[in-house]
């Protein structure tokens, strides 16, 4: 993986699409797009990935999705985050978050 890849990490597609609904309701187009925002063009999320996960997520209880008019004033299918999604959020990112310090910590390792 390079420098300038824009792929999403392996595995943490979930967790992305979790903490972005978190924030507000979005339909797919904005989930993909908020995510490249906040990670400043970083990461880019695949349609065809993002909308196997949402209905994967959908079916899992975490997400509730219905349609409405997009800003475009287009009928989009909006989703949002159920209480067991902010509780799998929750799991998902301390899980990261162990992952990260342990990745870290072996980075910075000495001989």
């Amino acid at each position: 993986m390079d420098a300038q890849s824009t792929d999403v990490v392996p595995g943490t597609l979930d967790m992305l699409i979790l903490k972005t609904l978190s924030l507000a309701p979005l339909h797919a187009f904005g989930i993909a797009r908020r995510v490249e925002q906040i990670s400043r063009g970083v990461f880019k999320v695949n349609a065809g990935s993002l909308l196997v996960a949402l209905q994967r997520l959908e079916r899992a209880g975490w997400l509730d999705a219905e349609w409405r008019e997009t800003e475009n004033n287009r009928q989009g299918r909006f989703y949002s985050l159920t209480r067991a999604g902010r509780k799998q959020l929750e799991l998902e990112t301390a899980a990261w978050e162990r992952r990260v310090s342990a990745m870290s910590r072996l980075l910075r390792a000495e001989a």
